[in-house]
């Protein structure tokens, strides 16, 4: 049962590209009187950056830190005490906006807000463009043809598992590259997919970046990249 404070918005902000936020997410974000985002310690948010130009600087804003690469039983209290701040402001019934990179719930970080907070305040997600669909267009690869299957994975799953998706997949995404970046260049190698592997971060942003496989910095490689797999098939 939700209580009658303040409502709570996750809004798709897009992949970097500000003018890919859509007309519903920026309708609530200019609506809204707190708006709160994640940053890593010490850096500057990503999400904040990319809706920058349509702040009038008359909002409360709000900032967290969710780590990344926490096992879930050290991460659930951090995250209970980020995401107080945010719970606040719903029970004195102000409504809060989240900016979320890309989509809210593709391997977006308010999720973690979404089950601590949904069940208590009436709550809104609006989706927005994902990296996945972002980087195959700043490619220019088309994705999939036909019935192919499409297989999302993240790069610090073990090694067999990413193996045995990628033999028995269409065309592939793998994300959250990072500082396994090395470990995927190489396991592309020894499966023969490097030649049909494509690398870019920062898509659609000021800083994107296309690079080839083997001309990558591995000790460069941001959160934020993508080797994208294309298809072989061609209709």
């Amino acid at each position: 049962m939700t209580n009658p404070g303040g409502r709570l918005y996750g809004i798709g902000v897009g992949p970097g590209d500000p003018e890919l936020i859509t007309l519903k997410a920026l309708r609530i974000l200019r609506s809204v009187p707190v708006v709160a985002y994640q940053s890593a310690v010490d850096k500057e948010s990503i999400a904040r950056k990319i809706v920058s130009p349509y702040l009038d600087n008359h909002q409360i804003e709000v900032l967290f830190h969710l780590p990344r690469a926490l096992e879930p039983e050290n991460a659930k209290s951090i995250y209970d005490r980020e995401v107080q701040p945010i719970a606040d402001h719903l029970a004195a019934g102000r409504d809060v906006v989240v900016l979320c990179e890309g989509d809210p719930f593709f391997y977006g970080s308010f999720m973690y807000l979404f089950t601590r907070l949904a069940d208590k305040y009436k709550t809104e997600v609006v989706p927005g463009v994902s990296s996945l669909m972002a980087c195959p267009v700043a490619l220019g690869l088309p994705f999939t043809y036909y019935n192919d299957v499409l297989t999302v994975l993240p790069a610090p799953l073990p090694i067999e598992i990413l193996t045995s998706q990628l033999l028995t997949t269409d065309a592939a995404a793998i994300m959250k590259l990072g500082r396994h970046f090395s470990k995927i260049r190489n396991l592309l190698h020894e499966l023969g997919l490097a030649s049909r592997a494509r690398y870019i971060e920062r898509a659609t942003s000021t800083q994107q970046r296309i690079l080839p496989l083997d001309a990558v910095n591995p000790l460069e490689v941001p959160y934020f990249s993508m080797i994208i797999i294309p298809t072989k098939n061609k209709l």
